[in-house]
C-alpha cells in the first residue's frame, strides 16, 4: 500500500515508466542487439533475447514488480538493477501499479520469473494476483515474493506458495538475499531427466517433477502437468538425480523442493499425494530433509 505522501501516476506517466523500462535490459558482458530495444508485443523481440542469451551462454531473468506505490515500485527497481550489476547476471524489469494490469499482462505475455507483489493493493489485492497465477494459469514456478508494511500477514500466505515475505520499507540487503536465492531456485529447473521409450528419447525439467514411482519395471514420472511413464530401473535413476531427490520406498523418490509436510513415517507433496517412508528409509530421510532445509535456509 503506498504512503500518504505517494500518488496514483496518471495513465501517461504509467505508460512512460512502462516503455522506459522496456528499454532497461542489462546486459553486463556485451552490448544488448538492436531488437531488444523493440517493444515486447514483439514476436522478434523473445527470439533475439533469447537467442543473445544462448550465444553468450547466460540467462535471462524476467523480473516483475507490482505495488500502488511509485516511490517503492522506483526504489525496488533501482536495487534490483543494482544487483545484477554486481552479480553480472541479465534481467529485464517490468512495473505495474495495479493487481488488474499484472494479471492482464501475464495472461497475453510469457510469464516472469520473479514478482515483487504488493499485498495491500488498491483493488484486486496482492493474495488475488497470487491465486490468480497459480490456480488460473497454473504457474508454480515464478518466484512470488510478497511485499507489505504488515509483518502480520505472513501466516496467511501460505496457500499461495510464496518464496519470501519482505516487510517495508524493504532494505537493499533484504533484495540481494531473496534475489540469491530466487536465482538458485530457477536454475535448478533449467537442468533435466533424460529417459528413452522405445526408439524416441524424452526429456523432463528436473523441477517439473513431484516423484518417481515404479510398478515393477514400469517407472511413473509425476510431474506438474500429469504423468510420464517408460521401463527401467528407479534404483539405478536414483543414481543419476541431483540431490534435491530423495529415496523414501524402494518404490518412490520425491521431490525435496515439492515436499510441504514431513512425517515420521509418510511426507505430502504439493500435489496432495501422500507417499509413505519405509521403515529402513526413515533415518535417512529425515536427516537428508533436515540437512536441504538447513541449507534452503542459508
Amino acid at each position: 500500500m503506498r504512503s500518504p505522501a505517494e500518488r496514483t501516476p496518471s495513465t501517461e506517466e504509467r505508460n512512460r515508466k512502462k516503455n522506459d523500462t522496456q528499454k532497461r535490459i542489462t546486459q553486463m558482458k556485451g552490448p544488448a542487439p538492436a531488437g531488444l530495444k523493440e517493444k515486447r508485443s514483439n514476436p522478434l523481440f523473445f527470439f533475439l533475447l533469447l537467442r543473445n542469451s544462448l550465444f553468450r551462454g547466460e540467462t535471462m531473468y524476467h523480473i516483475g514488480i507490482c505495488d500502488d506505490g511509485k516511490n517503492t515500485c522506483a526504489e525496488l527497481e533501482e536495487m534490483i538493477l543494482q544487483y545484477a550489476s554486481e552479480r553480472r547476471i541479465s534481467l529485464e524489469v517490468e512495473t505495474w501499479y495495479s493487481g488488474e494490469d499484472v494479471c492482464r499482462y501475464l495472461e497475453e505475455e510469457c510469464p516472469l520469473d520473479i514478482l515483487f507483489l504488493d499485498i495491500e493493493l488498491l483493488s484486486m489485492s496482492g493474495v488475488q494476483v497470487a491465486e490468480f497465477i497459480r490456480s488460473r494459469l497454473e504457474n508454480r514456478w515464478m518466484q512470488i515474493i510478497y511485499i507489505s508494511g504488515n509483518a502480520s500477514h505472513a501466516q496467511k500466505l501460505f496457500k499461495t506458495q510464496p518464496m519470501d515475505f519482505l516487510v517495508k520499507p524493504v532494505t537493499r540487503e533484504n533484495v540481494q538475499e531473496v534475489l540469491d536465492l530466487a536465482v538458485k531456485i530457477l536454475d535448478k529447473r533449467k537442468r533435466r531427466f533424460e529417459y528413452r521409450s522405445g526408439k524416441e528419447y524424452h526429456y523432463v525439467p528436473f523441477g517439473d517433477i513431484l516423484y518417481f514411482g515404479s510398478e515393477g519395471r514400469k517407472i511413473i514420472i509425476k510431474t506438474l502437468r500429469g504423468e510420464e511413464t517408460f521401463y527401467g530401473n528407479l534404483k539405478k535413476i536414483e543414481q543419476e538425480l541431483p540431490p534435491d531427490f530423495i529415496g523414501i520406498h524402494q518404490s518412490y523418490i520425491i521431490n525435496h523442493d515439492f515436499v510441504v509436510r514431513y512425517a515420521y513415517d509418510s511426507v505430502e507433496l504439493l500435489d496432495g499425494t501422500c507417499l509413505p517412508i519405509s521403515k529402513s528409509n526413515r533415518k535417512k530421510v529425515r536427516e537428508r530433509i533436515l540437512r536441504e532445509d538447513d541449507l534452503h535456509d542459508r
